[in-house]
């Protein structure tokens, strides 16, 4: 049984933020039957993994930003 992810970009981050609190809102429901738990619970991974890895991206974003002597901001691409 695996729930359906679609494919996100790194721009979805918030997104799949907001989708996690809703999966967790549904998670902690009473009436939620076993079969629909799991589902939530798979997708709610592969959410998880998804912001995690833009968070990533992100980071290394930000540690490739470096400073010129004339105090101008460059940003190099993480590819070179």
């Amino acid at each position: 049984m695996t729930a359906p992810v679609p494919n996100e970009s790194p721009a979805t981050y918030e997104a799949s933020l907001s989708r996690l609190e809703a999966i967790v809102r549904e998670l902690e429901r009473d009436d939620v039957e076993l079969d629909r738990a799991l589902a939530l619970f798979e997708e709610g991974i592969a959410r998880l993994r998804l912001a995690s890895a833009a968070l990533e991206r992100a980071d290394a974003q930000v540690r490739i930003l470096t400073e010129h002597a004339d105090g101008r901001l460059r940003v190099s691409d993480l590819d070179g």
